[in-house]
């Protein structure tokens, strides 16, 4: 329930899927897929409007034709910067699917990042007290392997994307864990329960298994008795 909350959010504010299902592998399902925070495009719309204001100064106290050219050259830099500024903020996507997270920006040429889930070992946010009244703010991952710490700015709500991704790892987690068991035991009804228990020890020996996932498989086989 938590996370259809959270998700709900989130969709209420951007109900567009953005990221190409094409690219995603066979089991792989989006749980966010966000454009950048609106405060993204406020530069390019404060230039906009205080271009339009201008222009419309000169329109009145000038006036005449020539009035037109002197707007139109006030207007259309600052319209055009608007409209780049534009495609780049609805061409900017942070997805995070169950498998992995996903940055990826550009129009026609694009760039981006993607961290597998199980490579993730921390999720940092940090809001000035502006960015919380507006619900913006910056978000760092921090993987295992080359990549080390990705940050990404211009995040909505940042907090809440923190938790959800926290939450899809666990998940993540969970169903690599039954998998690996299932692996494991074969899923053979006519093996018993202590050795399906030694299998998951040698993962476990292994270092496939950590001692708390092993303890609480264990446990599972162990209440079938």
């Amino acid at each position: 329930m938590a996370s259809n909350s959270i998700a709900g959010i989130f969709w209420s504010y951007d109900r567009r899927m953005g990221f190409p299902k094409d690219l995603l592998s066979r089991d792989e399902e989006i749980v966010l897929d966000l454009n950048p925070h609106w405060w993204y495009l406020v530069p390019a719309g404060g230039l906009l409007l205080f271009a339009i204001i201008i222009s419309v100064a000169i329109i009145i106290f000038l006036g005449g034709p020539i009035s037109l050219i002197i707007a139109a050259i006030f207007l259309l830099p600052a319209l055009i910067n608007f409209g780049v500024a534009f495609m780049k903020w609805s061409n900017t996507n942070f997805v995070v699917t169950n498998e992995r997270i996903i940055s990826r920006e550009g129009v026609a040429a694009k760039k981006g990042i993607e961290i597998p889930l199980d490579r993730v070992t921390t999720v940092f946010f940090n809001q000035s007290v502006f960015e919380r009244m507006i619900g913006a703010g910056d978000l760092a991952i921090e993987s295992a392997g080359e990549g080390g710490r990705q940050a990404f700015s211009d995040v909505r709500r940042p907090n809440l994307i923190q938790a959800e991704i926290y939450r899809v790892i666990e998940d993540f987690e969970t169903n690599k864990l039954n998998r690996l068991a299932n692996a494991a035991t074969g899923q053979q009804s006519s093996e018993s329960i202590p050795d399906q228990i030694g299998k998951l020890d040698v993962l476990r020996q292994q270092g496939v298994l950590t001692e708390a996932e092993f303890q609480a498989k264990k446990q599972e086989l162990l209440d079938r008795m």
